[in-house]
């Protein structure tokens, strides 16, 4: 990730985290409208980031197994294993969706 990349994505999450609690500021003391914004935030950046760590992961170990399966086509069953592991990632992500909505 170069420096250009890192600085974009801390002023985007930023940016994100100012405007939930800046809605919050105004919000009733007692709402729980106060958070919705926050929890609706939190539940695309889980997801949505999950799926990316999952698509970069799976980009590096898929040209690995295409590699090792053209050496050895007998261990294709246990590499695609490998494949599979990183795409608990998403699973993990839904599940923080569904327990933040």
């Amino acid at each position: 990730m170069t420096k250009y990349n890192k600085i974009v994505l801390a002023s985007l999450v930023l940016a994100l985290a100012t405007s939930g609690l800046a809605a919050e500021a105004g919000a009733a003391g007692g709402s729980d409208d106060a958070y919705r914004g926050l929890r609706a935030i939190g539940a695309g950046l889980a997801l949505g980031l999950g799926a990316v760590g999952t698509g970069i992961a799976q980009a590096r170990i898929g040209s690995s197994l295409v590699g090792a399966v053209a050496e050895d086509p007998s261990k294709a069953g246990s590499l695609l294993l490998y494949f599979l592991i990183p795409e608990t990632l998403v699973i993990f992500g839904f599940l923080a969706l569904f327990i933040l909505a």
